[in-house]
C-alpha cells in the first residue's frame, strides 16, 4: 500500500509507573497490573509529504487498566502550540497511526486504544542529554517529566543500563533511566523513581528507520 512520505527523528524519552526495565519490553505483565506514564519526542528532522516539522515536539499520556495487548486504554496526545494548522494536522496524523503500516509503533499502540481524548495544543518544554543521561520535558499545568540516572542502592553511584531489542517496533536500542512525573489533566498520577527510557529514534510509514536512528546520521 502505498502512504504519504512522512519521516520524523529525534530524541524521544519517557517512562511508566513500572519497575526498572519495564516487564512489557519483555512479553510480561506490568509491574502493578496495570500501565500509565508519558513521553514526548523533540522533531530535529520530519516532514509530512511537503508539510515540513523540523523543530516541533509531541507529547503524550495514557493510562491502561490491565497489559497493553489487552487493550481498553486511555490517551491524550499533546501538540506544539508553535505548529501551524497544516503541522497539527500531519502530527495528529502520525500520532492517530494513520498513512503507516500496521506494524509501526502508532499503530500498534492505537489499536490497544480505547478512548481517546480530545488533543491538545500547547507549550512543550524539553530538554535531553544524552552524557549526562538527564532530561525532562513539561506541558505547563498538564504534565511533568524529569530523568536521571538509577543509582546503585547501597552506593548511591550513577548505575547506567541499556536494553536492546533487534526487532523492537519503538526502539532496537534505549537507555535506562530513572523517572519522576506527574499528570493532572484527564488522566492523573504521580511517580518517583520509576521506569525511564531515551532514545534517538527515527520513524516513517513503514517503522523504524535504523539508519537515521542516531544524531547526526
Amino acid at each position: 500500500m502505498a502512504y504519504v512520505d512522512w519521516m520524523i527523528r529525534g530524541p524521544k524519552i519517557g517512562g511508566c509507573n513500572c519497575n526498572y526495565g519495564c516487564p512489557c519490553e519483555f512479553n510480561a505483565p506490568p509491574t502493578y497490573g496495570f500501565c500509565e506514564g508519558l513521553e514526548a519526542m523533540h522533531i530535529d528532522e520530519g516532514r509530512f509529504g511537503t508539510v515540513r516539522l523540523d523543530g516541533l515536539r509531541y507529547a503524550a499520556y495514557y493510562r491502561w487498566p490491565g497489559p497493553v495487548h489487552e487493550g481498553h486504554g486511555t490517551v491524550q496526545g499533546i501538540v506544539d502550540a508553535r505548529a501551524s494548522e497544516a503541522q497539527r494536522e500531519a502530527l495528529l496524523t502520525i500520532l492517530s497511526g494513520k498513512e503507516q503500516e500496521p506494524t509501526t509503533v502508532f499503530n500498534i499502540y492505537g489499536s490497544t486504544i480505547e478512548t481517546e481524548l480530545d488533543p491538545v495544543f500547547a507549550p512543550i518544554e524539553f530538554e535531553w542529554d544524552r552524557k549526562r543521561m538527564r532530561g525532562r520535558f513539561r506541558v505547563p499545568g498538564l504534565l511533568e517529566f524529569s530523568a536521571e540516572p538509577i543509582r546503585n542502592p547501597v552506593t548511591g553511584a550513577e548505575y547506567p543500563a541499556k536494553i536492546v531489542l533487534p526487532t523492537g517496533f519503538e526502539f532496537r536500542e534505549f537507555d535506562m533511566t530513572s523517572s519522576t512525573f506527574k499528570s493532572t489533566g484527564g488522566i492523573t498520577f504521580e511517580h518517583k523513581g520509576r521506569y525511564g527510557a531515551a532514545s534517538y529514534v527515527a520513524y516513517g510509514p513503514y517503522g523504524l528507520i535504523e539508519k537515521l536512528s542516531q544524531p547526526n546520521a
